[in-house]
């Protein structure tokens, strides 16, 4: 049983399924907000009740306690970031919280919703996930079969598995998730279509 129950990772829960979030016209746009210690969920609550668009995945996390018992939290993937998707005044509004402590332009819009997408499927795919702060050197691949069709990021091996790793560039952290190597498919790097 959860310690507490799931809350929702975005607002609204389809953000990042919209067109508008790829084509937006005028002042609206990404923006990550940096928060305070542990206080990514407060924010992401007081955003919801302003109805600011965000989003920031959430991962399951299950300990065993003292006395054996299994415990499930769900906590954040990108601890200290939660990312705004609105204009200069819902920027404005969230850092009027006092749950952010700074704010950071994205000079590519295009490349963070795409990071953000795939993010975003990787953790409504069930999947058991870890976060991954630095990424070493390792092949760039599709995933070309199975639920996570038309995800693409690096592979890399560790203890026979093989593990792919999806980057948010902006941030340079992502997240990581077992998979087998029938899966993939290599991409090559200086003409970006698929081997």
């Amino acid at each position: 049983m959860p310690i507490l129950a799931r809350e929702p990772d975005a607002y609204p829960e389809n953000l990042l399924e919209s067109p508008a979030v790829e084509h937006d016209a005028g002042s609206i746009c990404w923006w990550v907000l940096h928060t305070l210690p542990r206080r990514e969920k407060e924010l992401m609550r007081r955003l919801g009740a302003l109805q600011v668009c965000f989003y920031a995945p959430l991962a399951e996390r299950r300990t065993r306690g003292s006395t054996g018992r299994i415990r499930t939290a769900y906590v954040p993937l990108f601890p200290g970031y939660v990312f705004l998707h609105g204009d200069e005044d819902d920027r404005q509004r969230a850092m009027k919280t006092n749950c952010a402590i700074r704010w950071l332009c994205v000079p590519d819009q295009a490349t963070l919703t795409h990071d953000l997408r795939q993010i975003n499927r990787l953790t409504k795919s069930g999947a058991s996930l870890r976060a991954v702060d630095r990424f070493m050197p390792g092949t760039h691949v599709e995933i070309s079969q199975g639920p996570l069709a038309g995800l693409e990021g690096t592979i890399i091996r560790r203890d026979q598995h093989a593990t792919l790793l999806i980057e948010v560039h902006f941030l340079k952290r992502g997240a990581s998730v077992e998979i087998e190597d029938w899966m993939v498919e290599p991409i090559l790097a200086d003409c970006g279509v698929h081997a």
